[in-house]
């Protein structure tokens, strides 16, 4: 396994970063609070350059307060929006985590390592941000935590595989046969 960026093109990407969206449709639906973004996070780090893996987390992110807020009936108070908006921001710095893991870990051990750091950050950011406002951190007991890791590492799990079968097929293949057009 490597943990090289999936060559695309912008339409692509723009593709990879719909699918992405769209299990974080479903996932939200499953799972409500606990979406992986954790998981969405390392996935991204792993498919896309810096910039796009930004934008991949943020149109998770986003898709997932959308769906909560205008289908689930998320409150509108000013807590519950300003988690929201933490919960970007934590994305992101898994995001962040996971990248800086991956400049130093190779193939299967640094693709595991890379999703279990932006976990780790995503959780302890999160414990700091309750500490921080005063929520309290009654909700980090060992059941909920290990459900919240399961739901991320299943996932990443299934995300690195769809990951795989994209880099071992299509996208791989229609970028070298574009990239031989062009030279031809």
């Amino acid at each position: 396994m490597t943990t090289d960026p999936i060559p695309m093109s912008g339409r692509e990407m723009g593709a990879v970063v719909a699918l992405l969206a769209a299990s974080s449709v479903a996932l939200t639906f499953g799972f409500a609070c606990a979406l992986p973004l954790a998981a969405f996070a390392a996935i991204s780090a792993l498919v896309f350059q810096s910039r796009a893996a930004v934008g991949a987390v943020l149109a998770v992110w986003l898709v997932n307060q959308i769906v909560g807020f205008s289908f689930l009936h998320y409150p509108t108070d000013p807590s519950t929006i300003a988690w929201g908006l933490a919960l970007g921001v934590i994305g992101l710095l898994s995001l962040g985590t996971a990248f800086l893991v991956l400049s130093r870990l190779d193939g299967l051990v640094g693709i595991l390592a890379s999703f279990l750091a932006a976990f780790v950050v995503y959780e302890g950011a999160i414990y700091i941000a309750c500490v921080a406002s005063g929520t309290g951190v009654g909700s980090f007991t060992a059941p909920i935590v290990t459900r919240i890791f399961l739901i991320n590492a299943a996932s990443f799990g299934g995300l690195l595989a769809a990951r795989e079968l994209l880099a071992r097929t299509g996208l791989r293949r229609r970028t070298e046969a574009s990239a031989a057009l062009h030279h031809a």
